[in-house]
């Protein structure tokens, strides 16, 4: 099972607010309308509470229901619009997830404290009403639980994005949504590091106990596209984009699957508005996509967008790169096709697209990421002025940050090339 990885505080104020700008660079409710038109318009405008908002997915999904005529309210601590500003059309309204805390923080005597003065819980959702509810940021039953315990009885659906990682085992490929769902000896362990998967299958319970009948849970794979902080898809086109020989882990028949994020977002919206509720393993494509034809997409949108053209690649056995320091999971995305990784990417959506979810091509995919990375290397360079312009007014040490055009996941080129020469050599 893929760990679900935190960062420090600073790491995460600079990833989130890029993403959350997104939004607000020129990718929200244009290309929403444009992705829409091949739907029918809606039977009725919806108004609709979005939990979170900023952050990857929240922008898409809060740019594409404006772009459907629907009211959109978003719930969050505010603290990422500090850098990129807030995004417009929609209501905004301020908390913590967690009801014992509040939504902003402080520095008093180099130390972050809460501000007292900021909403505290959930209070500032109190007592209203919305006609269906995305939670795109519950990751802790308990917090899951106080928000769909409030919500109940002032909504009429309650969509929930959960995870693949919800499942015990992933070395049977083909499975649906009837798998066997992680568990964990403590529910109270609140570790999501250690227990994403079980922490997201007791959040599903925790809303459907609170709302039976009126929950959609959406079970992601890995969400790619613009937007994304974490690199790990954007890694092969921005790899590929640079030229030269690119080291492939794994055979070229290998499967992979992912949802690219305007994906995810347009199925989310169709769900509410068709009053779609069960649940769905959301990834794709629907049919099987060897990593080949994603190297040969990312190639043609390199050139497409005016990157470089001449990448090759070199499939090198998983075994071998394990046995050279470099294991499953050191190229982003890219798993084995067998033992426990052999149903990862071989996971059954036939219930989604009977839903209604459709599929971008992996090349579109790849070349919206091209097209979006100066803007995000550009995001990230503002955005960490900003955050040492911050800690260094309250007294705090700053670091130097990386450069912001150095991905995130995947490996170094000096570590790239140096595993292709020694296979080569071998």
């Amino acid at each position: 099972m893929i760990a679900f990885s935190h960062t420090s505080r600073r790491e995460f104020l600079q990833s989130s607010a890029a993403a959350a700008g997104v939004l607000l660079a020129g990718a929200g409710p244009a290309t929403g309308a444009t992705l829409f038109a091949r739907r029918i318009a809606p039977a009725k405008k919806l108004r609709i509470l979005i939990l979170g908002g900023t952050g990857f997915i929240g922008p898409w999904m809060a740019a594409f229901a404006i772009a459907r005529g629907h009211e959109v309210t978003l719930f969050n601590r505010g603290r990422r619009e500090k850098y990129v500003g807030a995004p417009g059309g929609v209501e905004h309204l301020y908390g913590n997830r967690d009801p014992n805390l509040h939504a902003q923080s402080k520095v008093v005597d180099g130390r972050e404290v809460e501000d007292t003065d900021s909403p505290k819980g959930l209070s500032e959702l109190a007592g209203k009403a919305w006609d269906a509810v995305i939670d795109n940021s519950g990751y802790v039953p308990r917090i899951v639980k106080a928000s769909a315990d409030l919500l109940a009885p002032n909504i009429g659906q309650y969509l929930f994005i959960s995870t693949l990682s919800v499942y015990a085992d992933n070395s049977k490929p083909g499975l649906d949504e009837t798998d066997t769902l992680a568990t964990m000896g403590d529910p109270t362990d609140e570790n999501v590091q250690r227990h994403y998967g079980a922490l997201k299958a007791l959040c599903e319970q925790a809303a459907q106990k609170a709302m039976p009948g009126r929950v959609t849970i959406v079970r992601p794979g890995f969400i790619v596209g613009p937007g994304d902080t974490t690199d790990r898809f954007t890694y092969w086109p921005v790899r590929t984009g640079r030229g030269g020989e690119v080291l492939v882990p794994g055979e070229p028949s290998d499967p992979v699957q992912f949802i690219d994020v305007r994906d995810l977002a347009e199925f989310a919206l169709h769900c509410l508005e068709q009053r779609t509720f069960g649940t769905f393993n959301a990834t794709g494509p629907a049919a099987k996509l060897p990593v080949a034809d994603l190297m040969a997409a990312c190639l043609a949108a390199s050139k497409a967008t005016g990157n470089k053209d001449d990448a090759t690649f070199t499939h090198v056995p998983y075994d071998w790169l394990a046995a050279h320091d470099c294991p499953p999971g050191s190229l982003p995305i890219l798993l084995p096709a067998k033992g426990d990784y052999a149903g990862f990417h071989q996971r059954s959506v036939a219930r989604a697209v009977a839903a209604g979810m459709r599929h971008r091509s992996a090349e579109e995919t790849c070349r919206a990421l091209l097209a979006w990375w100066p803007e995000a290397v550009q995001l990230r360079e503002k955005v960490a002025r900003e955050v040492a312009a911050e800690r260094a007014a309250a007294g705090l040490p700053v670091q130097p940050p990386p450069p912001a055009d150095r991905l995130r996941s995947g490996i170094a080129a000096e570590r790239e090339q140096g595993l292709l020469a020694a296979w080569k050599a071998k």
